[in-house]
């Protein structure tokens, strides 16, 4: 079978198994982990039949096999050295990396797994939207349902980041659940009524400081600084309280020593850090003429090389969470299907039909909101068409922020992101038009100023 014949082929190309530390597998690409790099034959990897190319990132050594495919290939890589499936890839390739990479990874691990969540309540805000548009009156209780299934991941939405961030430290998810809960107490004044002017926050005094207490609805970094500490706190007391009243003790002052800090101290200060940070990304985004989305559009693939990139989720989140659009994804989405545009002219202009074909099949995921093949298989390599997406990219992003285009959600792009855009026949369709711009940039760039022989 061709997995069985990949599999072997990529071990041969690699060194051996005794080469790898530990190995995993994203949807597209499996990432190893290995002890010398020099052994690695990297124009024989390239040349294998199924593989659409390979790069380092993250300290990783990543080959492109695509959707489906990897999965059969990984399994057979473990069924024949289970050793290596069961290595901590992750923290192999934490250890080798850069800070900024840390910190990133960071981010990526506490925001990636409640990206579902608010996809999800995009995809929902954006038929709604769509529904209302067409004319169809809706049961006034039929409205009110959707809402407390669009509305209640980001009412609560430092309670998902506190949750995340536990689980990610090492620290006891549910303890960060009722954390979270805890920044948006009712107890607390609203933090959007407070902004309205409708609510006064809570004043205490403590040594002669007056300290402004308020919830935290909507707020990314308390809620993550806030978790961090908990979890630190928490097996901090395990090497401490005796067994016996770990149950009760551990718990307590987890939580008792999370609120006040978390409300006194981390939350006022990460709070108004968040107001200032992304406060200045906002401003940037909505610089004039569109000069924000220019750069945006055409410099997030130059992020998404270095794999830093999950980074911007938090800016995501806290871009629905305060406005209930993310004008951020309108600009990126311009540059991943830019990349999938040039792609696709270099393999236009391919004569070999074997290349053509590996090609178009890289081109393809870009599409979908996937460009690591279309970038490491075909545009990197010959750095012009990576070039030439990245300008497609910062003319689509251009024109998206003069249109002031935004979705509903966050987490898809390209051709699945149409669905953030549904509520509203104009956003469909600026949507649309500046996809196809950028497209229609990077491949006329790439088809009439790329040679083949480069």
């Amino acid at each position: 079978m061709k997995e069985n014949v990949v599999a072997k082929e990529i071990l041969q190309n690699i060194g051996g198994k005794e080469n790898i530390k530990s190995m995993e597998h994203c949807a597209t690409r499996l990432r190893l982990i290995l002890k010398d790099k020099g052994k690695i034959n990297e124009k024989a990897i390239e040349e294998i039949d199924g593989v659409k190319g390979q790069f380092f990132a993250a300290a990783q050594y990543q080959i492109i096999l695509g959707t489906g495919f990897v999965n059969k290939v990984y399994e057979v890589l473990a069924k024949e050295n289970s050793d290596l499936a069961t290595g901590n890839n992750k923290e192999e390739a934490y250890s080798q990396m850069t800070t900024l990479q840390k910190i990133s990874r960071i981010f990526g691990d506490v925001f990636v797994p409640i990206i579902p969540v608010l996809v999800a309540t995009g995809l929902f805000m954006g038929l709604r939207g769509l529904i209302q548009n067409l004319g169809i009156e809706m049961n006034p209780n039929f409205i009110l349902f959707t809402q407390v299934l669009t509305d209640t991941a980001f009412a609560f939405l430092p309670a998902l980041v506190a949750w995340s961030t536990m689980k990610k430290f090492g620290g006891t998810p549910v303890i960060g659940i009722v954390i979270g809960l805890m920044l948006v107490s009712p107890s607390l004044p609203n933090a959007y009524a407070v902004a309205a002017g409708a609510a006064t926050p809570i004043n205490l005094s403590i040594f002669g400081l007056i300290i402004p207490v308020v919830g935290y609805q909507g707020s990314v970094l308390p809620a993550l600084v806030l978790g961090i500490i908990a979890a630190k706190t928490q097996k901090a007391l395990k090497k401490v309280v005796p067994d016996v009243l770990d149950l009760i003790v551990t718990p307590f002052i987890t939580l008792l020593f999370s609120m006040i800090v978390g409300l006194l101290i981390v939350g006022p200060i990460m709070h108004n850090a968040e107001q200032l940070i992304f406060g200045a990304i906002k401003g940037f985004m909505s610089l004039p003429f569109g000069l924000g989305g220019l750069v945006i559009g055409g410099v997030h693939q130059l992020i998404v090389v270095t794999g830093v990139h999950h980074a911007l989720n938090a800016l995501e989140v806290e871009l629905l969470a305060s406005t209930g659009k993310d004008a951020f994804n309108a600009m990126i989405t311009c540059g991943i299907v830019a990349q999938g545009a040039a792609a696709l002219a270099v393999a236009f202009k391919t004569k070999d039909k074997k290349k053509r074909s590996l090609y178009i099949s890289s081109a393809i995921p870009a599409f979908l909101g996937i460009t690591e093949p279309a970038i490491f298989g075909v545009n990197l390599r010959f750095i012009k068409p990576f070039a030439f997406g990245c300008v497609g990219g910062a003319v689509g992003g251009m024109i998206a922020a003069i249109l002031k285009l935004a979705g509903t959600g966050m987490g898809i792009t390209a051709l699945p992101g149409m669905l953030l855009y549904s509520n509203n026949t104009s956003n469909l369709i600026s949507y649309i038009i500046v996809n196809a711009v950028a497209m229609a940039v990077a491949f006329c760039l790439t088809y009439f100023f790329f040679k083949v022989e480069e």
